[in-house]
């Protein structure tokens, strides 16, 4: 049988020891012997785990294989985004070279899809684009890319940034990207129409990065149900962050959340351990989609992360003071269904007729892996091994 596989000895997540067939790039059953001419791979009891998925990424940002960057950035966001534009310039970025570097590593560590937001400005145009894509084309058989076009520096307060999302759209970003549209903009409104006029133009989602806090995050997060629902845009938006959500007025979380449930918004979390963070288990409780991903990493923001998103699941179960095992479930299910739910993964999982992107690990439990991040064993994408031993076989430059 060509272009067929048979791993034998493994545990889809955390169950029963079985064999799963894998032909032609996807599952096609679990259990049973291996048909006549089928390369066998013995599992050796590893735990299976669907791929890993970054839901949030900046694939252009990352400082890895550079040398040491000193930071003394003022603690400001706009502090971080002013500084950021200039030093990448000065210290010679470039877009290529380290979004190839940290998709070779995330692939290594079991990642097999990444959102990733990419910056869009009057200084760079679209320079950061053409870099990723770049990369993307390069490994698409490693590891698929999805490129959010994101005004990082503002979108209305930078005139030319507009026109210069719509083209990056053009190019074939497939996300429209928004930036606190009250705290950078000063025009919630504006912001709002703009993003939503180009998602309507091309036929994209929207994923907003919403840092704003408290009453104005409210703000800014209801004035966007309001746009969804309006617009019969349900299930097509991402509120990035959403620190509001982590405020201490709990009736007027409730009602935001149910606002969000309504809406089909989904809720993008890292478990940021500097702001107040939304509660990953009521959220999920009250079937609003939760996603996350590792953000920016190594990069003139700041010198942490590593593209492991079994460390960031456990990052999300420490904020969120997961402890019992069925609460480790949850953060990798956010990590891994919530986050292909977002991006729109409809054959994803290791059900039979799904992609065959898999990861196996020596751990007992999910909560085990999660907690103890073994080295990832073997990393399969669409049928074929593309990293063993926590290496990825393709090189990066």
């Amino acid at each position: 049988m060509e272009n067929a596989t048979l791993y034998t000895q493994v545990r889809p997540a955390g169950g029963e020891m079985t064999s799963v067939l894998v032909r032609d790039g996807r599952i096609q059953t679990l259990g049973g012997q291996a048909p006549a001419g089928v390369q066998v791979v013995d599992g050796g009891g590893a735990l299976m785990l669907p791929g890993l998925i970054d839901a949030h990424a900046h694939l252009d940002k990352t400082m890895y294989g550079m040398p040491w960057y000193r930071n003394d950035v003022g603690p400001r966001l706009i502090d971080k985004i002013e500084n950021e534009r200039a030093e990448k310039k000065r210290l010679g970025i470039d877009p290529y070279r380290q979004s190839a570097r940290q998709l070779v590593m995330s692939t290594g560590d079991g990642t097999s899809h990444i959102r990733s937001h990419v910056d869009v400005d009057t200084d760079i145009g679209l320079g950061a684009i053409e870099g990723v894509m770049r990369a993307r084309e390069q490994y698409r058989d490693q590891i698929d890319v999805e490129i959010v076009a994101f005004p990082q520096s503002g979108l209305l307060i930078r005139p030319g940034t507009l026109e210069l999302m719509d083209e990056a759209l053009r190019m074939g970003a497939e996300v429209v990207g928004g930036l606190d549209p009250a705290g950078m903009d000063r025009d919630p409104k504006g912001h709002l129409d703009a993003i939503f006029g180009l998602a309507e133009k091309h036929g994209k989602p929207i994923d907003i990065h919403l840092h704003e806090a408290g009453e104005l995050g409210a703000f800014s997060m209801q004035m966007t149900i309001d746009r969804v629902l309006a617009l019969g845009m349900q299930g097509k938006v991402t509120l990035s962050h959403s620190f509001c959500l982590g405020m201490p007025d709990t009736q007027a979380v409730q009602a935001l959340t149910e606002g969000l449930l309504k809406a089909g918004v989904h809720i993008m979390t890292t478990g940021s351990a500097s702001r107040p963070v939304p509660s990953v288990a009521k959220l999920h409780a009250a079937g609003v989609t939760v996603c996350t991903g590792n953000d920016g990493m190594r990069d003139t923001w700041g010198p942490y992360g590593k593209p492991d998103m079994l460390e960031r699941t456990m990052l999300v179960g420490l904020r969120n003071n997961f402890r019992r095992d069925d609460e480790l479930d949850l953060a990798l299910h956010v990590a891994t269904y919530g986050n292909a739910q977002v991006m729109g993964l409809s054959d994803y999982g290791l059900a039979p007729g799904c992609r065959a992107d898999f990861v196996l690990v020596d751990a007992e439990t999910v909560a085990e892996a999660i907690v103890s991040r073994p080295v990832r064993k073997l990393v399969v994408k669409s049928g074929r091994v593309v990293a063993r031993d926590g290496r990825a076989l393709a090189e990066a430059p």
